[in-house]
């Protein structure tokens, strides 16, 4: 049985995460950093689920049970846990949170001491100890070995001075009328006071978590709100978090929501023109709009794709050396200030490049048009490897005759392949689309 997906351990909460597997995970993981540890600390925080009292409780128990002392610190953003547990010199970080997902969901995300996400190899040797009774059994502690635990209020400081020594000390958003939508999720808090502090005029919406309405028609994944508001209020720009913030939707002045695709390339090309980019070159994933390749080329910035998911993105960044990447979901990441994608980061740096432009939001980010795209998720049968269909490189050689981008993949949790196409035809991307629909129905489910 396997228990970490693409970005933690995630299901529905008092179901498959319920308090017995938080307690037996954090004790896994427990025993496991237990072999690097340095200070004997571990930091927990969460998001605004009402779940989160659960889980942290269950996971409090459980890093106490095998000797770990606890710094638990309460609903902050994902990237704030990443950055606090190196500063605060913990030997892991455990944030509790669903991210995008609807409240009833939750899951647990694990952090190095160094504040980087697990590598895969780490995420299976947590599941093997999670999986052995005995070693967990024998790990148990008694007496003043047993680990402490204790809350901490003020290190939202910390995160914030170092959420503003991002921003560049020349600027001030003294005069930017910004709209934030923080989704009743993790920067509730965050968010509005670093934007303030810094001096902007701010309208915030969706502030008042109570448990259940975390992202619930609001923020990244419904930013329908957001557009309406800063339209009616005339704002210079609006920004909406999901709910743990690693990620960030941004909508112009008209009200129009970015692409994220055109905001990767106007992010790099200013990150490039103020020689913040190094290696000339960026990394987005397989998923990215080939509009974005022809922007980036004419402005001599290479582009590398990454498997789907913000880990790998940072893993190929790490492996090349280059510090900007991103996915098109609105993960971006700046890694000279964060180890993760960082929607309060993310967000600063498109303040700052809409500063330096002296332009209008929609006037900049209006430069790149994604080609248009068609995207199926057909059920299968069966998942056969894909280099085994039999007329699978054909059909992939007859669409790039036809300038067609092509890209099929499974699902790693459902019996569906995920098929896209696109074109600068949309008509023929259409078209080419169905014929695709048909191939994989006949291959995949005979």
């Amino acid at each position: 049985m396997k228990l970490f997906g693409t970005d933690g351990v995630r299901g529905l909460a008092g179901k498959k995460l319920d308090a017995m597997t938080a307690m037996r995970l954090a004790m896994a993981a427990g025993i496991y950093f237990r072999a690097h540890s340095k200070t004997n600390k571990i930091l927990v925080g969460k998001d605004t689920r009402k779940s989160g009292y659960m889980i942290e409780t269950a996971i409090v128990a459980g890093l106490t049970a095998v000797g770990y002392d606890v710094v638990q610190i309460g609903p902050m953003p994902t990237p704030a846990i990443a950055f606090l547990t190196e500063d605060m010199r913990c030997d892991a970080g455990i944030m509790i949170s669903a991210s995008h997902n609807p409240f009833f969901d939750n899951g647990i995300k694990f952090f190095d001491g160094s504040g980087n996400k697990l590598a895969e190899a780490d995420e299976r040797e947590i599941e093997e100890i999670y999986f052995n009774l005995d070693l967990i059994q024998h790990n148990q502690k008694t007496g003043l070995d047993i680990g402490s635990a204790k809350r901490i209020d003020d290190v939202i400081g910390r995160y914030i001075v170092h959420i503003k020594n991002s921003f560049p000390k020349e600027l001030t958003l003294k005069g930017l009328r910004v709209v934030l939508d923080v989704a009743n999720g993790a920067a509730y808090k965050v968010a509005p006071t670093v934007f303030s502090e810094l001096g902007a005029e701010i309208i915030v919406l969706n502030d008042e978590p109570n448990g259940s309405n975390i992202n619930e028609n609001c923020g990244a994944l419904h930013p329908e709100s957001l557009t309406t508001e800063v339209k009616k209020l005339r704002a210079d720009i609006g920004f909406a978090f999901d709910g743990d913030a690693d990620r960030l939707v941004v909508v112009d002045e008209k009200g129009t929501v970015v692409d994220g695709d055109a905001l990767l390339g106007v992010l790099a090309s200013y990150l490039d023109d103020n020689n913040m980019l190094s290696k000339k070159a960026i990394v987005t994933t397989v998923m990215s709009n080939a509009a974005l390749d022809d922007y980036l080329n004419k402005h001599k910035i290479a582009l590398k794709r990454s498997n789907v998911g913000d880990k790998y993105v940072l893993e190929m960044m790490k492996e090349h050396g280059i510090n900007f990447g991103g996915e098109q979901s609105g993960h971006i990441i700046f890694s000279d200030f964060s180890k993760t994608g960082d929607g309060l980061v993310s967000a600063l740096q498109v303040s700052a490049c809409l500063l330096k432009s002296g332009k209008k939001a929609s006037e900049i980010f209006g430069k790149i048009k994604p080609y248009p795209q068609k995207l199926t998720n057909l059920k299968i049968v069966q998942k056969r490897p894909l280099d085994q269909i039999s007329g699978i490189k054909e059909l992939e050689s007859e669409l790039e005759k036809l300038h067609i981008r092509s890209l099929f993949r499974y699902s790693g949790t459902e019996n569906l392949i995920r098929l896209l196409l696109e074109g600068k035809d949309e008509n023929l991307v259409a078209q080419k689309m169905e014929e695709v629909e048909k191939f994989f129905l006949k291959a995949l489910n005979e």
